[in-house]
């Protein structure tokens, strides 16, 4: 019996990556790629939504909704999550005006996700900013 490998590699020749990297941005619109920390604490997930005009603030980014049932961070039943974002950076992957946005992850009753640790982390840095090393 022969070894099955279902693995295929297409790869794309260096002429080919080099046209499509070197498209020019969008003029004005954003892609913001949301990212976070699923339910294994250890793996990111990421979703991409675009913007017509990149916002200025983090505050200007909406809350997201996805499925917390497909990353380990509910079961079946109430499985809606959000995505809040707190803070945006470029993107250094597609440049332009598109962005990487760090989300803080809620459950259905928009209380921090187990996995969760940045707002407990924020919290506990404020109290002790007065504080020097």
């Amino acid at each position: 019996m022969s070894h099955l490998n279902y693995e295929t590699r297409l790869p794309l020749g260096k002429a080919t990556i080099d046209h499509f990297m070197g498209l020019p941005a969008h003029p004005s619109k954003c892609q913001a790629t949301y990212v976070w920390i699923d339910g294994t604490g250890e793996q990111l997930r990421a979703k991409t939504r675009t913007f017509d005009v990149k916002p200025k603030y983090v505050s200007e980014y909406p809350v997201w909704n996805y499925d917390g049932s497909s990353t380990g961070q509910a079961e079946g039943d109430n499985s809606d999550r959000y995505l809040r974002p707190v803070a945006v950076f470029p993107d250094p992957f597609s440049g332009g005006h598109n962005v990487l946005v760090m989300c803080d992850t809620l459950d259905n009753e928009m209380k921090p996700t187990v996995t969760n640790h940045r707002q407990a982390c924020a919290a506990i840095m404020k109290q002790v900013a007065d504080q020097h090393p």
